[in-house]
């Protein structure tokens, strides 16, 4: 097939454009490297099944240009991903997330191409129950970035029970691995390595209690390619997570070669803060015969390498 990948030169969106090659297909990469970055892709590039386009989904004459070519699925990652930049200037993310979310869409249903929207775990209200977050549990967007990721899940429901196009929404918990960046704006997995190894302090806000699930890189684009192909899966909300969950503090206990790096400091935006994330992957498990492969430590090892020769970025 020919798919389409929105957000290709990011660090999720290049591991996908990575695994679809490996399947044998052709891939074109839209990215306007606002978040994504170039050399995500450069082991890519002399590849006759893939294209790099550089582009914006908010243009509607490049959307328009990009449908001309024959494309058989879209995978929709573009977005404005920052939750800090979300709060500060929430135009942004609207018009990414949403106003260029409607565009693509839009041209799939011309087109009848299906349609994969990657969502997130920050739309869901926070839950204490230790079974993990099923994809019934209530939302509540508590940031702009997280009322926009749901207003695009809205939209990419409605084209399928509308219009009968097929168009899945995907929630994976929170992903981490090679190629994430290490800065402000990276996973908390990269930030805290590469403050590591550059023995500066690991910053972490509030008491450290709050918990996530993290998911390796290549498993979550496991998930997404499985999702992809599988027709049961079309219409519906899927999570994707380890069902597991770490505090925080006990992650930067992992990373931090002594606990005296380790340090709190007050929460920016505290009440975009989600307490416990823990995912319940039961239903893409039975119906996609999914799990995680990659074990937390082996996946930190895996990043720990790859910044180790990528300091720079």
């Amino acid at each position: 097939m020919i798919a389409l990948v929105t957000g290709g030169a990011g660090f999720i969106g290049r591991w996908l454009v990575r695994r679809l090659i490996d399947e044998g297909h052709s891939v074109i990469a839209l990215d306007d490297l606002s978040n994504g970055r170039i050399e995500n892709i450069e082991a890519f590039r002399d590849s006759s099944r893939f294209q790099f386009i550089q582009g914006d989904i908010r243009d509607p004459k490049t959307v328009i240009d990009l449908f001309k070519q024959p494309l058989d699925l879209v995978y929709h990652l573009a977005a404005e991903i920052n939750v800090q930049k979300s709060i500060d200037d929430p135009q942004q993310t609207i018009d990414r997330d949403i106003i260029g979310t409607f565009q693509i869409l839009q041209q799939c249903k011309e087109q009848v191409i299906p349609f994969l929207f990657m969502s997130t775990c920050m739309v869901y209200e926070q839950s204490m129950d230790e079974g993990g977050i099923t994809e019934t549990h209530p939302t509540k967007p508590a940031s702009p970035y997280a009322a926009a990721k749901l207003s695009g899940e809205a939209l990419t429901l409605s084209y399928h029970h509308s219009y009968g196009l097929p168009t899945m929404v995907v929630r994976p918990f929170n992903t981490y691995g090679p190629f994430q960046k290490t800065n402000g704006e990276g996973g908390v997995v990269a930030v805290f390595i590469k403050r590591a190894m550059k023995n500066q302090p690991l910053q972490i806000y509030g008491d450290g209690t709050q918990t996530r699930d993290l998911l390796y890189v290549e498993d979550c684009v496991d998930f997404l390619y499985k999702a992809s192909q599988s027709k049961e899966a079309w219409g519906k909300i899927l999570n994707a997570g380890t069902s597991q969950d770490i505090p925080i503090r006990r992650l930067a206990e992992m990373i931090a070669p002594n606990s005296e790096m380790i340090v709190h400091v007050p929460h920016i935006h505290p009440q975009a803060e989600i307490l416990k994330l823990k995912c319940n992957p039961v239903l893409a498990q039975s119906l996609l015969d999914w799990s995680p492969r990659v074990s937390l430590e082996e996946g930190i090892q895996q990043t720990h390498t790859w910044i180790q020769g990528h300091l720079d970025l």
